[in-house]
Parts: structure tokens; sequence; C-alpha cells
């Protein structure tokens, strides 16, 4: 969160007076286009005026423009003075961790933020990535990964629920090696769900004590905001929080006590949707939950007890790692790849781990079946490591003189739509056949940073079409 000049805590707290002002959620528009489907929906909640100028995506902040990479590099200025100030030297190098899905532009936008805050990006890792090392899996010693390999593949869950995402990923560890089998995140739901549901119930009990509805007053309700997130933190350890504002509508103070009980229950409903995208993502990749070896706990919300009980209700047998601080966790990791960069690493870190790029959603081709309904074949599972080359042959009916072959992206198993298409190729000019079919050879290239190279061939003409996808995931 960043307001002009100001970075944190201190912007969460001048948006009571600032919220036009204030910026939010940043990495959701960093990198990304105007047509792009998460950057509309960012537009449409954003507080803050965000305009389109020379193609490129701005904020709109006193009369003006400042760009999505310079509240980053803000962003790091800010961190690298907190660093240089708490380490009483220098702080150059960095590693930066990154959500698995992110696109090669914002991966770029970001690292160019960083570069232009003063630091040496030595290197970007995925955020499920270093939450594993933070906890050293996948480190072991050659004699305990030979134990691994010969009983099963160690399976780790990643939960992270930031402030406002819920990420969940299954990794394989196999020797140092990390690889997602599958992820999701779901940007309606993180921490600041939990604030607002508490911030409604305290404004339900000012209404029945003092008689107001403030629902519609958006400062009063930015100040409970702030007053429930203080509380929020305070019930993850204590069983009551006591919720006071200053002059909160008409001169009137508001003092409430909230206890962790009624905490849990305003919430029920959000809890429900925390534990139930894990369900969902265990039967994405077909997997019981005795089939996850460990479970990482990251994200600051990941404190929540009564979320770390549902977790453990659904893997009552598998090692819950939440010994690190959640909010930790992920900074923790990035630390350690940097000391193995650096040549410092921990002396129980016999060796760096090897990260793969993989693609981070399913890659479909349409087709047709015998019946004439639209047939969708996975050629790129998500999790696939890259680079990785497949081919498909599709059959056409002969009488056509042109074929159009579209591909789509998915993260599950949900029906596919025209808003998941991202590329079609066309073959036109094709011999037409009494009888018989066409037989299209289709081969795909994805390369490491997620572009994907398409090419199309009529088999008995050698007639060909060639596409390529920037950033096919």
């Amino acid at each position: 969160m960043a307001a002009i000049g100001v970075v944190g805590l201190a912007a969460k707290q001048s948006r009571i007076r600032n919220i036009s002002n204030t910026v939010v959620k940043v990495k959701q528009i960093l990198g990304r286009s105007s047509g792009d489907p998460q950057a509309k929906k960012y537009i449409k909640e954003s507080k803050c005026s965000v305009v389109e100028k020379n193609g490129k995506l701005q904020y709109e902040i006193d009369n003006k423009l400042i760009s999505p990479e310079d509240v980053a590099k803000l962003i790091f200025s800010k961190m690298k003075e907190t660093a240089q100030s708490a380490l009483g030297s220098d702080v150059n190098d960095v590693v930066i961790t990154v959500p698995f899905d992110f696109g090669e532009n914002q991966k770029n936008a970001l690292g160019e933020a960083a570069a232009a805050a003063g630091f040496n990006v030595m290197r970007l890792i995925h955020e499920p990535s270093a939450a594993l090392l933070a906890y050293g899996i996948g480190q072991d010693s050659p004699l305990e990964k030979v134990n691994i390999l010969l009983l099963k593949l160690n399976n780790v869950l990643v939960y992270k629920l930031g402030g406002t995402s819920l990420s969940i990923t299954v990794i394989e560890v196999n020797s140092g090696i990390y690889r997602v089998l599958a992820t999701n995140t779901d940007d309606g739901i993180g921490g600041v769900c939990f604030t607002e549901a508490l911030a409604q119930h305290l404004a339900s009990e000012f209404q029945r004590s003092c008689k107001h509805d403030i629902r519609g007053n958006p400062r009063a309700m930015m100040k409970l905001m702030n007053s429930a997130d203080v509380a929020k933190h305070s019930l993850s350890t204590l069983g009551s929080a006591n919720c006071f504002v200053d002059s909160l509508y008409d001169g009137l103070d508001f003092d409430c006590n909230v206890s962790r009980a009624r905490f849990e229950l305003i919430c029920s409903s959000l809890f429900s949707k925390c534990v139930e995208a894990i369900k969902k993502l265990l039967e994405q990749v077909e997997f019981t939950a005795e089939d996850i070896n460990k479970v990482v706990l990251c994200g600051g919300s990941a404190r929540i007890p009564k979320l770390q009980q549902l977790i453990k209700d659904i893997f009552p047998n598998v090692e819950l790692l939440s010994s690190i601080p959640p909010d930790e966790v992920i900074p923790i990791g990035a630390a350690i790849e940097a000391g193995i960069l650096l040549g410092k690493e921990n002396p129980s870190l016999e060796e760096e781990a090897l990260f793969i790029e993989c693609s981070a959603k399913d890659i479909l081709l349409k087709g047709v079946d015998e019946t004439g309904a639209d047939k969708f074949t996975v050629l790129f599972p998500s999790g696939t490591p890259l680079p990785a080359r497949r081919q498909h042959t599709l059959h056409a009916p002969g009488n056509t003189s042109s074929v159009c072959l579209e591909l789509y992206e998915s993260l599950g198993k949900s029906p596919m739509n025209e808003e998941n298409k991202f590329a079609q190729i066309v073959l036109q000019d094709l011999d037409k056949k009494e009888d018989g079919l066409h037989d299209l050879l289709t081969v795909l290239t994805m390369k490491r940073d997620g572009s994907l190279h398409v090419t199309c061939t009529d088999q008995d003409t050698g007639k060909c079409e060639v596409i390529t996808v920037e950033v096919a995931s």
C-alpha cells in the first residue's frame, strides 16, 4: 500500500483522509496492459483513479500521472532504507519473490523497478519455492534424498493467505528439484476480507448503541477498518480485543470488545472458502490428503488460529509447518536464496535447490468429436516443466477449405468459454476432398518464459501456418 511518498503502515493510516490518492495492490496492474482481464478488474475496484496514456496504465494522483513502476520503485526504496537502517550498512544485492502466476512482463517490470531503486537483482524466485527454502525442504543430505526416493516423492502443499489474495500450490520435491503440480490463486479472498467483515460487525454495534448507520460514510468506515485490522491481529494471540475509535461519527467515540469466538463466527463463511479451495486443488491433481507429506503456512493471515485448525482437520496426519511466523516465511526463503547466491549459505544447506520453470495453466486445443460437439485436448497440463514440446494431429472434414485451430488456457476442470481463448491459427486454401479427412499436424513449443510457438501443417499438401504467442501462461 502506498500514498504519495508514504509507504506501508503510514499509508494505511493516512487513507482515512486520502483514500483517492492511496494505491493498493500495485502488483495487480504492474506490467499489464489495459486489455488484460485482471487489470480491468483492478481498475474497476481501485479507489485511486487509473487512466491509460500512450498505451500504458497510470495512476492519476493530485492531477499528476504516476506509473505503477514508479509506485513499485517507491516501495523498493523504502525497503532498501529500512534494511540499511536495520543492518547499519549499505544493502544492494537482493532476491525478489513473485507469485507463481506472474507473467514475464510483470517479472520484468518488477525487476526494473527494484533496479531503479538501487538494488542489484540477483534472482527472482516464485513465492512457493521461497516458502520451501525457508524450511529447508529439498535441501536434505544425499542419504536422506535416497531414502525419500525409495519411499515416495515428497509432495508439499504451500498455503499462502496474504492481505489481498489466497494462493495454494502443490509442489513435488525430488532431490532438490521443485516441480509445481498445480497452483491456484483467488484474488477474491484475503486478509482484508476478514477485516471488512469485522468492520461491518462493528458498524452494526455502533448503530445498535448510538442509533447511527455509518455504512454509507467512507471516512467513518475507514476508521473502523483501521481499528478492525488492529483487533484482527490481536485476536491471533489473544482471546479478545478492544476496538476504540475516537470521534467515529458526529463527535461520538466508539468502544467495543470482540472475543475470538465472535470473530470466528463473523468470518465463518470466509473460513469455509479458505478450506474449500484446498479441497478443489487436491481434486484437480487427483490427490487425497494422504498424498501430501507437508503443509507450509505463509502469508500474514495464515496466523489466524481458526484457519490453522481447519487446515489441520483436513490433514490430520500431515506435518503442518508453522514454526516460522507465516508472514516471515517467504522473506526468509528469499534471504536464504540470497545467501546461497552470495556464497554465505547456512552450513545445513548443502546445495542450492534447482528451480524449474513450469507452465502455470493448462493449455488446451479445441477440436470436434464424432458427434460434432466441441472437444478440448490438454496439450500442456499445468506444472509442465519448461521448455516443452508437444505435437497433436487434428482431423478436419475433407469438404472444408479452411480450418481454424483455437488455443485455450484454464486453471482446472472448469468449463471452457470464449474468455479462456488466448490464440488461434487459421489454415486456408486447403484442397477439398470428396471423402476422407484433412490431417493437420500441430506442433507447439513452449519456452521457459511461457511464450508459445505454434506450427500447423496440412499433411497432404505441406501448407503451413505459424504463430508465436509472447506469453501463453
